[in-house]
């Protein structure tokens, strides 16, 4: 008799337990369309201690895409915080200027998780690919008082990394961006 007690107790606790599962499985599938690529220009990091280094963005670039066509204009920067696990936090911000003459302030959170060999293709000058790195996302939006571009007002972004050199002949970061529908 204890027995079927038990395997009462336990039968029911795996239905109470399998019944809440349908709840919560994933039934949200984001589906991603393409905004743009863009490659900022940016001065050497400043390192203002062990665990924050500043980079701004150069006036310049480009941004491309299907409906946008711009560059980058000051003020801009990128604040990198270390965390304790070694990852590294973005917070940038940044003003681009559209070729039609309008201007978009764009910003954006993310990490970056570097490998021992993506940290040593940045330190050597070298080009830093998407493969390269463990991991690295972010996820902008725009603002924007402009008619034309006033679409991007209402969309979150994600930006996937494409590539990164830091060199004395010219640092730049490259950035695929897609709306998150």
């Amino acid at each position: 008799m204890k027995f079927r007690h038990l395997l009462a107790a336990a039968l029911s606790l795996v239905t109470a337990v399998l019944g809440t599962a349908p709840a919560q499985a994933q039934t949200a599938f984001p589906k991603l369309e393409y905004v743009m690529t863009y490659k900022a220009l940016l001065e050497p990091p400043m390192l203002i201690d062990s665990s924050l280094l500043i980079v701004n963005v150069v006036p310049g670039g480009w941004i491309k895409g299907p409906n946008i066509n711009g560059s980058f204009v000051s003020p801009g920067a990128d604040w990198l915080r270390v965390m304790p696990s070694g990852v590294l936090k973005l917070d940038v911000r940044a003003v681009m200027k559209t070729d039609d003459g309008e201007l978009l302030y764009i910003t954006y959170n993310g990490l970056l998780q570097h490998t021992e060999e993506s940290f040593r293709k940045m330190n050597a000058g070298e080009v830093v690919k998407a493969s390269d790195v463990a991991y690295f996302s972010t996820a902008p939006t725009i603002q924007t008082g402009s008619k034309k571009y006033d679409y991007l007002n209402r969309l979150q972004l994600i930006n996937k990394f494409v590539e990164l050199q830091f060199s004395p002949n010219g640092s730049y970061i490259i950035y695929d961006v897609f709306a998150v529908k």
